[in-house]
């Protein structure tokens, strides 16, 4: 297992569910647990993977995603089991809807 953390600044995110929780960790599938943060306009992110050597995938996917969603004021905690980008953008969208009370 490796474990990444990053910090990214984004748009402050509206709260309607602390925490929220999505998907399930199986192969190639990751679980993400949106709650709130102390900082409002920065977005931190821990990531415990089994696929090692992908650091740089992970910051590059999870910054564009903060940059293109608001999800500042949270924390997130992701287990993952080999997901792909497109697999990891979907559930952070789907766990970010959850948290702010929208359907995903």
């Amino acid at each position: 297992m490796e474990t990444l953390d990053f910090r990214f600044d984004s748009a402050p995110a509206s709260r309607a569910a602390d925490p929220a929780l999505c998907g399930v960790v199986g192969s190639g599938n990751l679980e993400i647990l949106v709650k709130a943060g102390d900082q409002p306009t920065a977005c931190a992110v821990r990531i415990k993977t089994s696929a090692r050597g992908f650091g740089e995938t992970w910051k590059a996917v999870i910054g564009s995603f903060a940059a293109s969603h608001p999800a500042g004021g949270t924390v997130i905690a992701i287990n993952d089991m080999g997901a792909t980008p497109a697999v990891v953008t979907l559930r952070l969208a789907q766990a970010l809807a959850e948290y702010q009370g929208g359907n995903p």
